[in-house]
C-alpha cells in the first residue's frame, strides 16, 4: 500500500504540492489551497468583466472591479499571485495594472521581471500605474534648510520605528526605511522609469497620490490609510505608463 501510494503522489503535481505544504508549514498550505482555487476566481472574473483591470498585491486593499492579487491572499476574493514569476494570464488579457507600495519588495530584477508581465499581459495601449517610496524624497532630508514637515517627518520616523536609538538624523531614517518592511529596492523616478522603459513601456507621466488623467486610475492608493496622507505623499511617487498600440 504504501509503494502504491508513493507511486501515486509522483504521478500527481497537486498531491506532491499539498504534502510539501504540509511539510513546510500553514503559509505554505495557504498557497497551495489559493492555486487550487485561482482558475475558478480568474475565469469568474475574466467572463464578467469587459474592462479588465488586475492589481497586484492587494494587502488589504480591495479594489472593486479589479482583479486583486496577492501573495499572501487575506480572502477568498484575491488570487495567489507571485509577482517576480511569470504570470497565469494569456498575452494582452488587462486593460490596467495597478501595483501599490509592492515592488520595492523585490530586488530590482525581480522588479523588472514584474514590470515585463505587466507589460506582456496589457493589451496595446493598457496601462500600468506603479506607486513606491521615492529615493529623492528620503536623500532630500539632508538638505541643510529642512522645511517643518522634513523635520517633522525625521522625528515620527525615530519615534514610531526607532525609539531605542536615543537621537534624530537622517542616516537613522534612511538605513531604517532600506532595513525595514522588507524592502530591497527604492527606486528614483529615472530608475524607475528606465525599468518600465526595458520592459516594453512608453508614454510615461508622474501624478500625486490618487490623481490620474484616467478616471480608472484615481483614488486607488491606500497606503495612506496606514502611515498618514501627508507621510504618504511626501514618501511616495506614483508613475503611469502604456504599452504601445
Amino acid at each position: 500500500m504504501g509503494n502504491r501510494f508513493r507511486q501515486l503522489l509522483k504521478r500527481s503535481d497537486f498531491l506532491v504540492a499539498l504534502v510539501k505544504a504540509l511539510r513546510t508549514g500553514r503559509e505554505e498550505f495557504h498557497r497551495v489551497v489559493w492555486l487550487l482555487t485561482r482558475s475558478k476566481l480568474l475565469n469568474a472574473y475574466a467572463t464578467s468583466h469587459q474592462v479588465r483591470k488586475l492589481q497586484i498585491g492587494t494587502g488589504s486593499n480591495f479594489l472593486k472591479g479589479w482583479l486583486n492579487t496577492d501573495y499572501c491572499p487575506l480572502s477568498s476574493e484575491v488570487a495567489f499571485l507571485d509577482a517576480a514569476k511569470p504570470f497565469p494570464f494569456q498575452d494582452a488579457t488587462f486593460d490596467y495594472v495597478f501595483s501599490e507600495h509592492l515592488i520595492e519588495h523585490l530586488p530590482y530584477t525581480g522588479g523588472l521581471n514584474m514590470l515585463r508581465e505587466a507589460n506582456r499581459v496589457l493589451k496595446p495601449g493598457g496601462k500600468i500605474r506603479i506607486a513606491t517610496p521615492n529615493l529623492e524624497k528620503l536623500i532630500s532630508l539632508y538638505a541643510p534648510d529642512k522645511t517643518e514637515f522634513q523635520k517633522r517627518y525625521i522625528l515620527w520616523t525615530t519615534d514610531v520605528w526607532l525609539p531605542e536609538i536615543g537621537q534624530y538624523g537622517e542616516c537613522f531614517v534612511l538605513n531604517n526605511f532600506f532595513r525595514n518592511w522588507g524592502h530591497l529596492f527604492i527606486y528614483d523616478r529615472r530608475t524607475l522609469q528606465l525599468a518600465l522603459e526595458e520592459a516594453g513601456f512608453t508614454n510615461f507621466n508622474c501624478y500625486p497620490v490618487a490623481e490620474s488623467d484616467d478616471e480608472s486610475l484615481r483614488g486607488l492608493e491606500y497606503h495612506g490609510e496606514i502611515i498618514g496622507a501627508e507621510i504618504n505623499q511626501f514618501e511616495t511617487m506614483v508613475l503611469e505608463a502604456e504599452r504601445p498600440k
